[in-house]
């Protein structure tokens, strides 16, 4: 087992990289089993969740070659098979995104029901709802999702919630139905405009993502296409958070601003300086961080990916700060391991209550999921003395590099192996 060894309390400067978004480019290798052409997708970060992706489209017979440069080649020829492996599916939630395509494909689908990061209810309904009334039967039972169809067509398909995952299971299944489908209250997140520009590059009628209303025109057959993946904004927004929180100030470059505007109006209400120069942006921390209040909400709230983040930063504001949680209901992981670092945080049902600015020091801490791991590592950074994050796992998942990215801006910090010490027995 590894974990990551940070040693606190020095301000970060420097230019850091911003990788492809990992939310976007799972869900393209999905799409991706709509076509027997060759799709190129460049600015892939190799990160877990990506290599699992991976594992599912080959699994599924797909032949998928993964450049050290970032662009990945994908092709689902005649060899594609409808029932995607078991212990692949199981380790994430964008393994869902295969129903839809593999449906609209092959007329058939059977999937694990898909895992992912613990952090309260994520269920498929929607996804299901949306692929039934386009003709599909699915039928779930034993751990399976397991569907079959004669064809898909287009229909009117009203979403009770804005579900980012069933928005775009249902376009990529969609893209091919016969028929028109409309979407209503779709997601209206960044990554569902990448959806929607990829499938149109593969030929795809797609048009209204970003809105709430998006509409479908099926078409016989999509083609290979080649598509550069936008930068992660939760990546961007990550690093941002790092140099608020260590009083530094750091160059973040590729980053699309119009995808983090709430996030950067937080920051700046906190005291951040954030200043941006085409895909550039300059962030400069402060020593004395106000307290905020912040919710998060589905796009274009304030993102559910950040409030980790900024529960962290918030540790070291002047006074009380207010994070409610409104996306899922079990997102509050990393306040017992801040609390462990010195943080004062109450928390009451979806509500975390901040006080501070408290000292924060090392300690060992684990990673309990994704954006959690993306906190603590933050606080460590901004703690005195060495802490010890386990749980490293669940960080690899959505970061690139991100411990060669925090030293070449003068972060302290290692990756290391665990030694287990057997007991003796005693006789």
């Amino acid at each position: 087992m590894q974990f990551l060894e940070i040693e606190g309390g020095k301000a970060l400067h420097g230019r850091i990289g911003i990788s492809g978004a990992k939310n976007a480019v799972l869900k393209l290798m999905a799409a991706c089993l709509l076509t027997a052409g060759e799709c190129v997708i460049r600015n892939v970060p190799r990160i877990r969740d990506v290599r699992t992706m991976v594992e599912i489209l080959r699994g599924l017979g797909a032949k998928v070659e993964w450049e050290e440069s970032g662009e990945m080649r994908i092709t689902s020829g005649e060899e594609l098979t409808f029932e995607a492996p078991d212990k692949s599916a199981r380790q994430m939630r964008a393994s869902i995104q295969v129903l839809g395509p593999l449906l609209a494909r092959l007329r058939r689908a059977r999937i694990a029901h898909p895992g992912g990061c613990a952090i309260g209810a994520r269920p498929v309904d929607l996804h299901l709802m949306g692929l039934r009334k386009m003709g599909a039967v699915l039928v779930e039972e034993y751990g399976y999702i397991s569907g079959w169809c004669r064809e898909l067509t287009g229909q009117d398909i009203y979403l009770d919630y804005p579900s980012v995952g069933a928005t775009e299971n249902l376009m990529m299944a969609a893209a091919l139905a016969k028929g028109t489908t409309v979407i209503y209250n779709g997601a209206r997140e960044p990554e569902i405009i990448e959806v929607q520009n990829f499938l149109n590059c593969m030929g795809a009628k797609i048009r209204g993502a970003g809105t709430d209303i998006i509409r479908i025109t099926g078409v016989d057959e999509l083609h290979g296409a080649d598509y550069t993946v936008v930068p992660d904004r939760i990546e961007a927004g990550t690093f941002m958070v790092a140099a608020a929180i260590t009083g530094g100030e750091l160059i973040l470059a590729p980053v699309i601003m119009d995808h983090l505007q709430l996030v950067v109006a937080k920051l700046r209400e906190a005291g951040v300086v954030v200043e941006a120069e085409g895909e550039s942006v300059y962030v400069k921390g402060s020593h004395r961080l106000a307290a905020l209040t912040l919710r998060s909400a589905p796009y274009p709230g304030f993102p559910t990916d950040m409030q980790p983040q900024f529960t962290a930063m918030l540790t070291k504001a002047d006074g009380i700060s207010l994070v409610s949680e409104s996306v899922y209901t079990n997102r509050f992981h990393h306040v017992d391991e801040l609390v462990r670092m010195g943080a004062d945080i109450a928390v009451d049902g979806r509500l975390a209550i901040i006080r501070g600015p408290r000292r924060l020091t090392g300690a060992q801490v684990q990673a309990g999921d994704l954006r959690a791991g993306a906190a603590v590592v933050l606080a460590a950074l901004a703690a005195d003395g060495i802490t010890q994050i386990g749980g490293v796992e669940h960080i690899d998942r959505g970061y690139e590099r991100l411990e060669e990215k925090l030293r070449l801006a003068g972060a302290l910090v290692a990756r290391r192996e665990s030694v287990t010490v057997e007991e003796p027995v005693l006789v």
